[in-house]
């Protein structure tokens, strides 16, 4: 089967040294750097971002010989509990997987000064602490590719989008694929909601049928485990679903369109790679995108896309990084992005 894949993986990132929290889930003896997680409150095995973020450190474990382990957040007060028995265990290095954890993380570097601290989709800018690396990705990127997979295939002209929180990582996700939509189809109409929630698949599910009901036929979403439940009523209905984060199609091999990944997985395991050639980027923030490879479509994405279609997102990925083509991640710049289409 020709594979479709269109990024290469990233290649670059920081580090310095790694430890690690061995309450048993991924031990391995004898390493000299130790590496451990936070999860946000979707748990490791959320099929979606926090699950990315577990895979790429076990990839770093088995590759590099690091010692890794991660702590389940169940509630948002869970955060600074969960990471101080991280620091206790002497970690090198420890990651916050999530911008809700974006207070605990600042809060425990602050009383922490010599501990290394990670954390995915948050930036302090130019306060950022020394012990402190933060890592962004321009979700608005693959998004857009989505967007216009959706606008193309799309028969009864209606889309769906299912968000998790409202927040500037989700508006990004949301903007970005709406843009996509726009850009391939000035006529289809998307449906948006938001679940409130990042961990509820059951409102995910319902959210999903109600847009199905409305005339949707694809639905997009970006909602950790949430969407767990939209691809599970696309699978029902027969209908199609875009997945997140990871390649989704896994989770309903008919149903699972496309996915807009981002790798964070791959970010971590870079991180890791670079910490263990002794390299520490502290007071920074990584900005990574199409450019990057650190963003893109699944690689199951020829399964179900036309080769047609899928060769126009290689010339549209190409007008992205290039500058061509600004992908809009707020209301704004949405607004901006169709005056100027028409």
């Amino acid at each position: 089967m020709r594979k479709f894949n269109i990024y290469v993986y990233v290649i670059m990132l920081l580090s310095s040294a790694v430890v690690l929290f061995a309450g048993g889930q991924g031990e391995s003896k004898g390493s000299k750097l130790k590496v451990a997680l936070v999860t946000d409150v979707g748990g490791v095995n959320d099929q979606s971002f926090n699950q990315s973020a577990w895979e790429g450190l076990t990839r770093a474990k088995r590759d590099l010989g690091i010692t890794v382990s991660y702590v389940e957040s169940t509630q948002d007060a869970d955060y600074i509990p969960n990471l101080q028995t991280l620091v206790d265990a002497k970690n090198d290095l420890i990651w916050g997987i999530g911008f809700k954890m974006g207070d605990a993380i600042a809060q425990m570097a602050r009383l922490n000064p010599d501990q290394r601290f990670a954390i995915v989709d948050f930036s302090y800018g130019d306060k950022t602490p020394a012990n402190v690396v933060g890592v962004l990705f321009r979700a608005e990127e693959p998004s857009f590719l989505v967007g216009y997979i959706a606008g193309k295939m799309t028969k009864t002209k209606k889309v769906g989008f299912v968000g998790g929180i409202s927040g500037f990582i989700i508006d990004a996700f949301d903007y970005g694929y709406h843009a996509g939509v726009y850009y391939a189809n000035k006529n289809v109409m998307v449906l948006r909601q938001y679940a409130d929630s990042f961990v509820d698949a059951a409102k995910g599910k319902s959210i999903a049928l109600q847009m199905y009901v409305q005339g949707a036929d694809i639905i997009f979403h970006a909602a950790g485990a949430v969407g767990n439940g939209v691809i599970e009523a696309s699978r029902e209905q027969g209908m199609w679903s875009i997945g997140v984060d990871r390649d989704q199609n896994d989770l309903a091999p008919d149903n699972v369109l496309t996915s807009a990944m981002k790798k964070v997985g791959d970010a971590i395991y870079l991180v890791a790679k670079e910490l263990n050639n002794g390299v520490w980027k502290g007071g920074s923030t990584l900005n990574l995108g199409l450019v990057d490879g650190a963003v893109g479509i699944a690689p199951s994405s020829d399964q179900h896309v036309p080769a047609d279609i899928l060769n126009e997102v290689v010339e549209i990925s190409t007008k992205i990084i290039n500058g061509d083509i600004k992908v809009p991640n707020n209301q704004s710049m949405f607004e901006q992005f169709v005056s100027q289409q028409k």
